[in-house]
């Protein structure tokens, strides 16, 4: 297989909400869905990764099958790098600001790691992650 392109896509149950969360965590509307009210999209890291967050029900319909309780179970995690460790501490603040559930604090995960763990208001889980030399 050689796709073209990946991205991922996540249930959620209020559109707005969730819009107002990544927006305020800085993240880049990705414009093309703009118009619709099934889903908001969002532009993730250097290489534009895309997230679509779509309503749960429309996702459930278009996947014909069951969604993870994402409040109770992980379906993913992604890891968002952080260039420093003052990067890391100011994302975990960003994050409660923004209405987000910090999971675990910032703390040393053995020699040159460095980071902490966010639940978004839907329960999706994200890493935050520095590693030196990375």
């Amino acid at each position: 297989m050689t796709p073209k392109k990946i991205w991922a896509n996540f249930a959620v149950s209020d559109l707005e909400r969730t819009t107002k969360f990544y927006t305020e965590l800085g993240f880049k509307p990705n414009g093309i869905h703009s118009s619709t009210r099934e889903l908001t999209s969002f532009l993730f890291g250097e290489d534009d990764f895309v997230i679509h967050f779509f309503l749960k029900d429309i996702l459930k319909t278009s996947i014909k099958g069951e969604i993870a309780d994402s409040q109770k179970t992980n379906e993913i995690i992604f890891t968002l790098s952080a260039k420093s460790k003052d990067q890391v501490n100011n994302w975990e603040k960003e994050v409660e600001r923004a209405g987000g559930k910090i999971i675990s604090r910032p703390e040393e995960f053995g020699k040159g790691y460095y980071g902490f763990v966010f639940a978004d208001p839907d329960g999706h889980r994200f890493n935050v992650f520095y590693m030196e030399g990375f």
